[in-house]
């Protein structure tokens, strides 16, 4: 029999590619979208409308389900109770659904940011939903994946970054002593398939097999072979990418919409160690950033979103 997967998070980046992940599998999948018209889902997803707070709707994509993949909540808000009430509650009411239910396993796709729940509101709300979740663990099967970074084709969110690595310099909003891991959106999506199926349990924290991870200089070395062309970092100072931050914040308020960058988000582009602890999650041939930027990139030009590599090239009759 086929496995039952009841999806939240279906429409975002990641949660396409697990979709698509899923769909090559022998399971059925239902996911939880706002507004079925505009979801852009496969014919084969069976889709449940509404969001996390409400309870009708998550007891539908619950029902009858082998097991939950828990992917949705917010990477940005206007505020400290904006973010809980997405990151936190909205992972309890998941949760509650769950066990209403009988599910058996639950995976919760939180964030590296949990590692660190002091120094931001997002880290502290995806710490929050972890132990929300985590109450439940009697219950059911709950494994817990923090992925760092995750970039790929199609994601606006890692755009300006990968646009400045293509850049002769690149302004990074950063310092030269931080390391972070990061991950190719297919392997996140290939762990989550996978995990469903396993028995493991508890938190692991995830990475593309670069034990290390990566220092900006690092990333900018390889850009410089991808784009053909010496790259050279410029690293931003703190005070200056707050203020910006704080001003963007500030105008994205007054209009009712969410900032691309705020002082939340710069706390953790300045933090100084976002590698990825533990064992991590075994996956044959990561993708590692050096072909990982390459596809990204090469996607991005193809959609438009980046200018061409050298230009146009004039055509000589």
């Amino acid at each position: 029999m086929p496995l039952k997967i009841a999806l939240t998070g279906a429409t975002g980046f990641v949660g396409r590619a697990v979709v698509s992940a899923l769909m090559a599998k022998p399971c059925q999948v239902s996911a939880l979208v706002r507004d079925p018209a505009r979801a852009e889902m496969n014919s084969n997803v069976r889709q449940v409308q509404g969001d996390l707070q409400n309870i009708a709707a998550l007891d539908d994509l619950t029902k009858s389900a082998d097991a939950v993949i828990h992917l949705a909540g917010a990477i940005g808000a206007l505020s400290r109770n904006d973010f809980f009430v997405a990151n936190e509650q909205g992972s309890l009411a998941v949760a509650e659904a769950a066990a209403r239910n009988g599910i058996k396993r639950f995976v919760h796709i939180s964030s590296l940011a949990a590692r660190e729940p002091g120094l931001s509101m997002y880290g502290a709300s995806k710490r929050g939903g972890e132990a929300a979740v985590e109450k439940f663990k009697t219950r059911m099967s709950v494994l817990v994946l923090r992925p760092p970074a995750v970039y790929g084709p199609g994601d606006r969110g890692t755009l300006p970054l990968l646009r400045s690595l293509t850049q002769s310099f690149a302004v990074i909003p950063g310092t030269s002593a931080s390391r972070f891991s990061l991950i190719y959106v297919d392997d996140l999506a290939r762990i989550i398939v996978e995990a469903v199926e396993a028995s493991r349990t508890g938190t692991v924290e995830l990475g593309d097999g670069q034990r290390q991870g990566y220092g900006w200089k690092d990333l900018a070395q390889i850009a410089s072979a991808t784009e053909q062309k010496s790259i050279t970092p410029i690293f931003l100072p703190k005070s200056v990418a707050m203020a910006a931050g704080v001003g963007v914040e500030a105008i994205a308020k007054l209009r009712g919409t969410l900032p691309f960058v705020s002082p939340d988000k710069i706390q953790q582009l300045y933090f100084s160690d976002w590698v990825a602890r533990g064992e991590g999650w075994p996956l044959n041939e990561p993708v590692g950033f050096a072909q990982g930027f390459k596809s990204t990139v090469d996607w991005y030009r193809k959609a438009h979103w980046l200018p061409e590599r050298f230009g146009k090239r004039k055509i000589v009759a």
